[in-house]
Formats: structure tokens, sequence, C-alpha cells
């Protein structure tokens, strides 16, 4: 891999403008059978130790494609995959269909800006885009979401809906969403209505019970809505106006109740 894509300045280039990029080898985390001994020995001859139950192996370890001895991750600032990528084929494959390999792989994270999981089963990719209804109560106050969102024409609505289930809090309570965006080309607009209402496909979405708008690329925003009994909410998300029609990028929600 040093010796192909990333000997290339454009490549380089693009990694230090929009990643913290890091490796680890495979035994490190004890993917390599025969060296699980000697890594343990060393690591209690320098006592060190690595815990692999930490969010960011766990990301690498979900990340792995077997028998693929060098993978190429693209994780998220809250651990999730967006990415995979096993470079001994893909350098196989772009030389089969006559694509050089920093192509390739520029397209590759690229796709995983843009949240298009490029490496995973096209059947699976709707899985990953998880908590499309969420439902909250006492025992679950709270929950995360992954998704994605599109900028529409300027003027226009183009709502990515989350539907959040907040009827177990009957005395009411405090809805918080915590979103942050991705690092694509669009940001985010973020409008939270009533169960029961009809969301809007053309301007300002007045009939929001409240917003938060233009969060840019990479930036976190902050909802808070105060009800005064359970109900159903809906959340809508869409890409601001102002971020070219058709681009996409992939935020994170926590959604959280705080009973009254």
């Amino acid at each position: 891999m040093r010796a192909v894509v990333l000997s290339d300045d454009q490549i380089i280039k693009f990694l230090n403008e929009n990643f913290i990029n890091t490796w680890i080898t495979n035994a490190e985390l004890g993917r390599t059978p025969s060296l699980r001994e000697p890594i343990a020995k060393r690591y209690e001859r320098e006592g060190k130790t690595f815990n692999t139950a930490q969010s960011f192996a766990q990301a690498i370890m979900k990340g792995w494609i077997d028998g693929s001895p060098v993978d190429c991750l693209v994780i998220s600032p809250e651990f999730d995959v967006m990415g995979k990528l096993p470079l001994n084929d893909s350098f196989d494959e772009c030389s089969n269909n006559g694509i050089s390999d920093v192509d390739g792989y520029l397209t590759f994270l690229n796709d995983s800006l843009d949240a298009k999981f490029p490496g995973f089963n096209p059947r699976t990719t709707d899985a990953l885009l998880t908590g499309a209804n969420v439902d909250l109560n006492h025992e679950k106050p709270t929950d995360k979401v992954l998704h994605i969102l599109r900028a529409p024409k300027y003027g226009n609505q183009d709502y990515n809906v989350i539907t959040i289930d907040t009827t177990a809090f009957e005395n009411g309570g405090t809805l918080t969403i915590d979103i942050r965006m991705g690092s694509s080309k669009s940001g985010g607009s973020f409008d939270l209505f009533d169960g029961d209402a009809a969301l809007p496909k053309h301007g300002v979405p007045t009939e929001a019970l409240t917003s938060v708008w233009d969060i840019p690329t990479g930036q976190r925003g902050i909802i808070e809505y105060q009800f005064d009994m359970g109900k159903i909410f809906q959340l809508g998300a869409t890409g601001t106006w102002f971020s070219g029609k058709g681009n996409i990028n992939a935020f994170h929600a926590i959604i959280s109740v705080k009973d009254n």
C-alpha cells in the first residue's frame, strides 16, 4: 500500500484534509492465530495491555474482511464503519477494469464520506442505516441513529423521517437530539414535527415544533424540546438549501428523553 496509493501526493493530501489517519497490525488485535501467544508474552514482558473491548478496536474488528491481509477502513467519530476495502482485491479489480489504483482508492474514500458504505453487501446497506423508528421509555431513555440526508433544490424539502415514540413518558419530559454531521458535501437541517403532521415539501417549515438548520459538514447541532405528555414525534432530516442539489451526507444522532 505504501508503494502504491500512499506514494501518491494527491492521495496523501486528500487523506490529511479529510481523515485522522492511523494503522494497526492484524497481530495486535489477535487476528493472526500463530502470533497470539507471542504478542501476549510481549505485552506481559513490557507491562502493556490492549483492550479489544474498546469502541475503536471493536469497529476495526467489525470491518474485517475474512482472508484479507490488509484492510482499509473508514470509521466515523461515533465508531460506525462507513466503508471497508481489502487492498489486495481492490488493486486486482482496478487492474482488470482498466482503472488506476489511485482513482479506485479515491472513489472508495469519497463513497465512504458520502455514506454509500462501499465494501458492504448492497442488501445489508439499509440495515446499517439504523434507527428510522426510535422507541424511548424509562428503561431505555436514549437511543442512537445513523442515517443519511440529501440536499434538495433551493426552497424545497426532501426529508428522511425518523419517528420518535415518547408515549411511555406520561408526564412529559425534555427531548434532546444531539446531531453530528458527517464529512461529506451537504450540511444538514433538522425539523421536529408532531407525529400526525404532514411534512411540507416546499418553503420554510413553519409547522415545525422546533428546528436546527444549516449544521455545517463535520459540525454538531442540538435540538431540545419540552413536552407535557408522552407522544410521537417526527424528525425530518434534509440537506441544506445551499449544499447543491443531490449532495448527500451521513449524520449521527443521539436521541434521549429526561423525564419531568
